[in-house]
């Protein structure tokens, strides 16, 4: 029971924190509003978010594929847990006290929805928030197949990324696109602007609660193995 409880857990810690960047602003929901405003029609700030999806998707991929295949060496998975922990806390710190946005986004045109819903994601380590999350599920899946084919484990656990990052996207849209469907319809831009607020120090906190929780939840399967 406690083993299903857990694996719930996991999930509901990907829905959740899709949820929660759907709501940051940064993750590009005004950017879905401006989108429709400017258009005139409602199918505007769909598409508009289908865009901001593609781009989040694959980013949160591509930073959890390197861990899907490390994952195949099933005698470094503490270690390799461990370390991802490690890294996400570290990235937390390197915000609270880097507070600069890389100038390199500033070159992406809004306009260019997926391309900049990709590298804001990449720069935020929205990706790398889901690695230990990932790790813990893929763990509750693979216990029973230790002894199967390393090629076999590692199709699993690209599937297994491929599922967290589309159910953490849309999760993230559904959010974000309902804040934008509420702030165009009935508050419009103004209120954006009025309203603005920042999440960035909660964003880098954020991280080194993830990282220091998934490590202390390693220590304690590493304790009672």
């Amino acid at each position: 029971m406690s083993a299903g409880w857990s694996h719930a857990g996991l999930w509901l810690a990907v829905v959740a924190s899709g949820c929660y960047h759907g709501a940051n602003p940064a993750m590009g929901w005004p950017l879905a509003v401006s989108s429709a405003l400017m258009q005139r029609k409602a199918c505007a700030l769909v598409s508009a978010l289908l865009w901001l999806a593609t781009g989040h998707v694959l980013a949160i991929f591509l930073m959890v594929m390197p861990f899907a295949m490390l994952g195949a060496l099933l005698a470094w998975q503490r270690e390799i847990q461990a370390g991802a922990s490690a890294l996400v806390i570290g990235f937390g710190v390197f915000l609270l006290l880097w507070r600069r946005h890389p100038r390199v986004l500033a070159r992406i045109a809004p306009s260019r929805l997926a391309l900049w819903s990709f590298a804001i994601a990449l720069a935020h380590g929205a990706g790398l928030m889901l690695v230990p999350i990932y790790l813990g599920l893929c763990s509750a899946n693979d216990l029973d197949r230790a002894h199967e084919a390393a090629q076999t484990l590692m199709q699993s656990r690209l599937g297994m990324a491929l599922v967290v990052s589309g159910v953490h996207a849309a999760a993230m849209v559904l959010t974000g696109g309902a804040i934008a469907w509420l702030v165009y319809r009935y508050l419009g831009l103004r209120f954006v602007s009025r309203s603005w607020f920042n999440l960035d120090a909660i964003w880098a906190f954020s991280f080194i609660l993830v990282g220091t929780l998934a490590l202390m939840l390693n220590a304690r399967d590493f304790a009672w193995s």
